[in-house]
């Protein structure tokens, strides 16, 4: 996974903001924590300030484009965490569970280094009510090989609390659904840089042209444009607790 990040060759930290809604919901669930990991960190977008941040993280690219922050930064990857058993007052784990060779095994490490709470943003595989798929079905296609199917969750961290994560219409943080009621934001390449998905899926082209097409002419407007009158929506995205 490093790799991707490390010869992206973007400025990740500016694409993928944290949205103040979804971060509210993220550090409710931590609780009272204090000291908190964040495994697969990114550019520590979703990190508490007001806790005591381990922010752990494969890549260096990432790592170069975090914020100044009171943060200890590890370089490190999941399935092996560099941290003794029980270290953690809680861990946090933000739409990255997808990119680990191992989940089970990260799953496992979460558990180990965690006396807490395990809080985890992933996506639902099987959520298809999303119109971006109609034009880019691999999208649909590469989610179900490697997000993790919301039953094995419990499987690997005993009992959990599974809660839908509605975005809305102007959310901060561009991830893949971040734009679903902004479907012309999908057209540009810079914004298609911070969304991994589209590193992955080969050739986009005819896809672009078609949703091109579609806006053009208004027929994305008739076939979607109910999704206008919405102000937040359920794309699929799911908050995994554990205690």
């Amino acid at each position: 996974m490093p790799e991707s990040y490390d010869t992206i060759g973007l400025d990740y930290a500016k694409l993928r903001c944290a949205d103040a809604r979804i971060a509210k919901l993220i550090h409710t669930a931590l609780g009272e924590s204090r000291a908190v990991l964040n495994v697969g960190a990114g550019a520590g977008s979703y990190e508490p300030v007001d806790r005591m941040i381990t922010a752990l993280e494969p890549s260096a690219e990432m790592i170069a484009q975090r914020p100044t922050s009171n943060a200890r930064v590890v370089q490190g990857i999941a399935e092996n965490l560099p941290f003794d058993d029980d270290c953690f007052d809680a861990v946090m784990a933000v739409l990255t569970v997808h990119h680990w060779n191992d989940k089970a095994k990260g799953m496992a490490e979460l558990r180990r280094v965690s006396r807490g709470p395990k809080v985890i943003l992933t996506y639902d595989p099987t959520f298809r009510d999303f119109w971006l798929f109609d034009y880019f079905p691999e999208l649909a296609a590469l989610d179900k090989g490697q997000m993790p199917p919301i039953d094995e969750y419990a499987k690997w961290l005993g009992e959990v609390e599974v809660s839908p994560v509605l975005i809305p219409h102007d959310c901060s943080d561009g991830f893949l659904a971040a734009y679903w009621r902004r479907p012309s934001a999908y057209l540009d390449a810079r914004v298609r840089a911070g969304i991994s998905s589209f590193w992955k899926i080969g050739d986009i082209a005819p896809g672009l042209e078609s949703l091109r097409r579609d806006l053009e002419s208004g027929t994305w407007t008739k076939q979607f444009g109910d999704v206008l009158e919405l102000d937040k929506r359920d794309c699929g995205y799911r908050l995994v607790v554990a205690p």
